[in-house]
């Protein structure tokens, strides 16, 4: 298929993977973050929690996981529309996946910018990731294996 013969593919698909295991990478670090904390509020001296780097540092590193994940993110959206426009002679077209890419960004983002501009951190903020991991998931495999679309696999 000659729209599979474009460099902008490679690059469109390298910067996806790449975001999504930085993506997942920030949410296993997230769910460690709740774990310490979950530990840090009971008054067991011992167990998992006990073991894990502190909270705050947990918290940090997660947001810098993110900061670094979202420009990739959106990068791999903005290689995928000009692949896209040469490809299918549109930038954009709301298919399935489209539009949980699209779902996926906007709550990265919001994520972002309520660390930065409203100070959320804790848990708050991590129920965010959750929420936009959970966007994440539904992206990568369920619009892939159970919705029709030009990036699905639906049907094979």
């Amino acid at each position: 298929m000659p729209a599979l013969e474009s460099p902008w593919l490679r690059v469109h698909v390298a910067a996806a993977a790449l975001a999504a295991g930085l993506f997942l990478t920030g949410f296993v670090v997230t769910v460690l973050y709740l774990l310490r904390r979950r530990h840090d509020d009971s008054d067991q001296p011992a167990g998992l929690g006990a073991s894990l780097p502190p909270a705050d540092r947990l918290d940090r590193l997660a947001a810098r996981l993110h900061t670094v994940a979202f420009p990739v993110w959106t990068f791999a959206i903005i290689s995928g529309a000009i692949w896209a426009e040469s490809a299918w002679g549109r930038y954009w077209g709301w298919d399935p996946k489209e539009t949980w890419v699209f779902i996926s960004w906007v709550l990265y983002a919001a994520y972002l910018h309520a660390r930065t501009t409203a100070g959320w951190r804790g848990r708050t903020a991590a129920l965010l990731v959750c929420v936009a991991w959970a966007s994440m998931l539904i992206n990568i495999f369920a619009v892939n294996l159970l919705t029709s679309g030009l990036h699905s696999y639906a049907g094979l």
